[in-house]
């Protein structure tokens, strides 16, 4: 009899622990949210605008912390490692989730097991861009034009593993063409070289090539999305311009929040709607509107089963590539 009493008085202590950690007053100190990448780019500013609204509405601090290295996973990595308390977050990316872990020789993490997904928050996609001097106005005539002119048929990138080295590796395969791969130490010197026509061709994010397509500097073919660009709605997607296996590849861009393994759910929750209602928020949407981001938010359940069935997708296409890091 007292071994049922106790059975009773545990399951209920469980319940109103539950109850009571439910309705805790989270967060009740300041939190920081982890910024795998330099300050100043457009994922840092988007980052600075987030966290803002987060402040706004979760009543309390949310700093961003610049960690950078190993393409996004050192920051990421600090996340993975952190109390599962909710009071340290990070601003993932496809990148730091889904391509390093196939990139990368020794990772220091596992993206599926050692992070809670919390939700995306914008979507962006690659765009192919080429010098005007290419004589190719359409993929297809692209397609041709490296096929006849293999000497010259190359493509710029912003380093080896990055998502429009990838990109670049994906056409070659999908359209069977042999493009010389050209590695950069960053976008912008990558498309330096395209502009001035010393490159055929590059992959870059709308943030940075609309600028250079709206000059005249360099002409759009195609973007690696499966639904055109709202910032470039005259372009094709890939299978639009006669070339499918883009999106069943692996061509979805990205940037959520994500929290350390075993967060509580109440916690989770919290944040989800609160990256909700700061999304909806009007000067939020103006910063993804001037950095050129989709608004892209998905409940914690459904990101996490995404990422489960996208990551393998990215891991077919680095081994395309050949591209590892030691």
């Amino acid at each position: 009899m007292r071994i049922i009493q106790r059975l009773i008085w545990t399951l209920v202590m469980m319940g109103w622990t539950a109850l009571s950690w439910s309705q805790t007053a989270y967060p009740s100190k300041p939190i920081r949210l982890i910024m795998p990448f330099a300050a100043g780019g457009p994922s840092d500013v988007l980052a600075r605008a987030l966290a803002k609204g987060l402040s706004d509405e979760l009543g309390q601090p949310v700093t961003v912390e610049n960690r950078l290295g190993a393409g996004g996973s050192i920051g990421i990595d600090l996340v993975a490692k952190a109390p599962a308390d909710g009071y340290t977050l990070g601003f993932a990316h496809t990148g730091s989730m889904e391509i390093n872990p196939h990139l990368y020789a020794k990772h220091p993490f596992n993206a599926l097991t050692d992070l809670t997904p919390i939700s995306p928050v914008v979507s962006y996609t690659n765009v192919l861009v080429v010098n005007p001097t290419v004589p190719a106005k359409t993929l297809k005539e692209f397609i041709s034009w490296a096929r006849e002119n293999p000497s010259a048929a190359n493509y710029a990138s912003g380093g080896n593993g990055a998502t429009n080295h990838l990109s670049g590796e994906l056409l070659k395969a999908l359209a069977d063409i042999n493009l010389r791969h050209i590695p950069y130490k960053g976008n912008a010197p990558a498309m330096v070289d395209v502009m001035s026509g010393n490159v055929a061709a590059m992959f870059d994010i709308p943030t940075t090539a609309l600028p250079q397509i709206k000059a005249g500097k360099v002409r759009p073919l195609a973007i690696t999305s499966a639904k055109r660009s709202t910032y470039m709605p005259d372009v094709p997607t890939m299978r639009e311009a006669g070339l499918p296996g883009f999106e069943e590849a692996g061509s979805d861009l990205w940037f959520g929040v994500v929290g350390p393994a075993h967060l509580p759910a109440p916690i989770v929750d919290r944040l989800y709607q609160a990256i909700v209602r700061a999304t909806s928020k009007p000067d939020l949407q103006e910063t993804i509107k001037a950095m050129a981001y989709e608004k892209w938010l998905m409940p914690p359940a459904e990101f996490k089963q995404w990422l489960s069935q996208d990551y393998p997708k990215w891991a077919k296409v680095v081994n395309l590539s050949g591209a590892k890091i030691d």
